[in-house]
């Protein structure tokens, strides 16, 4: 769609959407990568895909997607390898010239290496883990035997001093069967040595008597400090285990065992010599595995320290060249297949910059045709395009959450970058906690390079990405703390002394009675003498009340009347005078007249009951006001606005369907096929025909609809505005805890004259005020201002059915593309 407004001045580019596009591209096959690269660098056309009926192991480039994600994979596989090492990939300033070819070449022999430097070290590791292991068994068994043969010395020669002495009736019996048993049947008793994990060696100790039968001997011992196990690698608490046995039965058993619970299994001799000669081999080994080991780990971190320094490069070019093969696959293959058809939305202050890319890449291509650029003319609605600076992007994407902006149409995200924190300041009004708020903002924005290229928590990365948004709140939270004089809930005569003073010495800063004006009045904000008084809190509901409902009101009209600027944009004459005007008379009918009632009593200090006027306006409208008239000829003025109130009902309702009927009839009337409507046409057309073309129009539903739509702003005009005394609900809720915590934490605190006590208090009163009102009452007024925002005052002109301008670029790339 061409640009049919004549372009958009730069000052309303976030007012309105920009213009778009749709635009066709006829590209040489030979120029097709180059140009896709070009028009990724400059990141202002957004591809239709032309081959939606294909699958993607159908299209043209499935090949070359399927070496990017191998080439992809295994950039992933380095940089798992990297951070396993403590390692981190570095930005390399210069750029690789290398080819995507020679680049996939290169990633395959480095993971092959790679892969065999990672097997030959576990191999060796392993190896390693299982010497160690087995030194550990040489000497915890050989401590058994030697303690065995030794108790075994001292029974020989305790057996032989008895034998001496001759028979008695001392002797054992058993020795003497012993003695004269046939010594030509030895009993031969095998062993099995190793280790296992500490944590089953009871379960092993049990399963193994169970098992035997309790033919079996078992000792074990525990090693101080956990060993690498030769499988896993971790670090595990084991006991040296020794068991005795008899029989080949008994031994298969055992190894069955030892196997069902991890226990490694190591060879060992009776023989003290061998043991020793075992340990000195065992031990030379682990010296050789040692160095072997480390000269292995060198050269892996010298492999990874390489790949590294070209790590970021090389994974954005992978990232690039698969995302270019990406678009490629959807576009059109020409019948003649020496050329690719694109089509795509693009903005039209970009057309000089495209054509400008689309034969940069023809030259630098060798095309011998040079590309084709051409707009299309549709009906289709183009996405949603608003140019942001990092300033405006937050208030943005407050507006985006809701719904994102019609194309063309009229964007709340101008309004809300003053309405927004205004509102929420209003709630959040303390110009002490706003100087806190401010000081946490500066550190963000002062700090935003750095910040914004480290990984920060979920909450800290919220923060930093709405840090011009609570900038401004915490502006005009101190301008409304001054407007509230309150500091941290203390007042202050910052513009000047107070306007009362104390008529006789016995009045006391507790009570309005005895004080009398003697200055003049207070010229910034609430005079300090109100704060502390009993009168205080009905005169601040009072003040903040009615001024939610001012402020409310406000908002709304100027609601309606940038729906007033939307139809007379797109040119819908129907929806000025049948939507914009009535629903204007119905609201400042009603609730406009209400804050001109407040604005007239402040002005004249009438102690006129509103309440009892505004139900009366509709109870007995004819009834004389008595002492609640503000100005003369009130009752007439209201009869005549509650009359307009009255008519502006129906006037919504019933003229707007009939009318829509009539156009559509106009339009289509003696054609069986509509002609393509021109680009003026499609933005003229009301929203309910804005997609559905020559379709029958349902009288019915269209009534319904704008019935529907009646009844929900004349009820929501009532609702929406009782809904903005949220805004003097939360400040009075914020303004009370702030005096609590400070009469009750810190003021209580210090007049027990304790040292103890006041930093006991202070540091209670700080994490009060941090936890609670700067913390939680912060999120508070921010989601209540953001209710106001989304509901109270877009319903009155913000559709938000469009869908947003995503175009292909390089810098938009995330890392987890697939």
């Amino acid at each position: 769609m061409g640009d049919t407004r004549g372009g958009c001045c730069p000052s309303m580019d976030l007012f309105r959407s920009e213009p778009m596009q749709l635009v066709q591209l006829i590209i040489p096959i030979e120029a097709a990568h180059r140009t896709i690269s070009y028009l990724g660098d400059l990141g202002l056309l957004q591809f239709k895909d032309l081959n939606v009926e294909k699958s993607p192991f159908q299209r043209t480039y499935a090949a070359q997607i399927k070496r990017c994600g191998e080439m992809a994979r295994k950039l992933n596989f380095f940089k798992e390898q990297m951070l396993k090492a403590g390692l981190s990939s570095k930005s390399s300033v210069s750029q690789v010239d290398i080819s995507i070819d020679d680049l996939e070449v290169k990633l395959g022999e480095l993971e092959a290496e790679l892969v065999e430097i990672n097997a030959n070290s576990e191999k060796l590791q392993r190896s390693y883990n299982e010497l160690v292991e087995y030194k550990l068994v040489l000497h915890k068994a050989g401590e058994f035997f030697s303690a065995a043969q030794s108790s075994a010395v001292e029974q020989q020669r305790e057996f032989e001093s008895r034998r001496v002495g001759g028979d008695s009736i001392e002797v054992p019996l058993l020795l003497e069967q012993e003695s004269s048993a046939d010594q030509s049947k030895p009993v031969n008793l095998g062993f099995l040595s190793g280790l296992v994990p500490r944590e089953k060696s009871m379960a092993f100790e049990r399963i193994l008597f169970r098992a035997t039968r309790g033919n079996v001997f078992l000792k074990q011992a525990a090693v101080e400090d956990p060993v690498p196990d030769p499988i896993s690698g971790e670090k595990v608490e084991k006991n040296v285990f020794v068991v005795f046995y008899s029989g080949e039965r008994a031994k298969n058993k055992i190894l069955k065992i030892c196997e069902a619970f991890g226990a490694n299994r190591y060879p060992f001799t009776e023989d003290l010599g061998k043991q020793a000669q075992m340990i000195s081999e065992v031990s030379g080994k682990l010296a050789e595995l040692k160095t072997t080991i480390d000269l292995g780990l060198l050269h892996r971190g010298n492999l990874l320290k390489n790949i590294g320094e070209h790590f970021e490069n090389w994974n954005i070019m992978a990232r690039k060249e698969k995302s270019i093969y990406h678009i490629l696959n959807m576009l059109s293959l020409d019948v003649t297949k020496k050329c690719l058809v694109a089509e795509g939305w693009g903005p039209v202050f970009a057309t000089k910059q495209i054509q400008d890319a689309l034969q940069r890449a023809a030259t630098d291509s060798n095309s011998q045709v040079g590309p084709i650029f051409q707009v299309l003319l549709t009906t289709e609605a183009p996405p949603t395009y608003f140019r942001t600076n990092k300033f405006s992007t937050a208030f943005q994407e407050i507006v985006d959450a809701y719904g994102v902006a019609k194309y063309q149409e009229a964007n709340p995200g101008v309004y809300t970058i003053v309405t927004f924190p205004f509102l929420f300041a209003v709630m959040f009004g303390d110009w002490g906690h706003g100087i806190c708020l401010l000081l946490a903002t500066l550190y963000f924005i002062l700090r935003e390079k750095k910040l914004s290229s480290q990984k920060l928590g979920d909450i800290t990365e919220m923060a930093f990405g709405g840090r011009y948004v609570i900038l401004m709140m915490s502006l005009f939270s101190i301008y409304t703390g001054l407007i509230y004089n309150e500091f941290f809930s203390v007042p202050f005569g910052l513009f000047g002394r107070s306007a009362y003073e104390c008529r006789s010495p016995d009045c006391s800063d507790s009570t309005t009675v005895g004080l009398i004006k003697a200055g003049s009045t207070y010229p910034f904000g609430l005079d300090p003498v109100w704060h502390g008084t009993r009168s205080e809190l009905p005169f601040l509901n009072s003040l903040k009340m009615k001024m939610s409902i001012l402020l409310g009101v406000a908002q709304m009209n100027l609601g309606i009347i940038i729906s007033y600027f939307n139809a007379t944009f797109f040119r819908n004459s129907i929806n000025i005078w049948f939507q914009f005007l009535p629903q204007m008379i119905f609201l400042n009918s009603l609730f406009g007249y209400l804050s001109l009632l407040i604005i007239i009593k402040w002005c004249t200090g009438s102690k006129a009951d509103l309440y009892h006027v505004m139900i009366y306006m509709f109870l007995g409208p004819t009834e004389d006001l008595a002492e609640n008239q503000l100005f003369p000829g009130q009752k007439n003025v209201q009869i005549v606005l509650l009359l307009l109130a009255l008519i502006a009902v129906p006037w919504m309702l019933l003229p707007k369907p009939f009318l829509l009927k009539k156009q559509h009839e106009q339009r289509f009337q003696g054609q069986s096929y509509a002609p393509l409507p021109s680009a003026d046409d499609s933005l003229e057309l009301d929203s309910h025909h804005d997609s559905h073309g020559h379709e029958e129009f349902e009288f019915s539903e269209v009534f319904v609809h704008q019935l529907i739509h009646t009844i929900e702003f004349v009820l929501g005009a009532v609702s929406n505005t009782a809904s903005y005394l949220r805004l003097w609900a939360l400040s009075l809720a914020h303004s009370e805890l702030s005096s609590v915590f400070y009469d009750k934490v810190l003021v209580l605190s210090a007049g027990f004259n304790n040292v103890i006590i006041l930093i006991v208090g202070i540091i209670v009163f700080i994490f009060a005020t941090v936890g609670v009102l700067l913390l939680m009452e912060t999120l508070s007024a921010f989601l209540h201002a953001l209710r106001l925002h989304w509901v109270e005052f877009q319903n009155k002109f913000y559709e938000g059915d469009g869908y947003k301008f995503n175009p292909f670029s390089f810098a938009l790339l995330d890392e987890d593309d697939e």
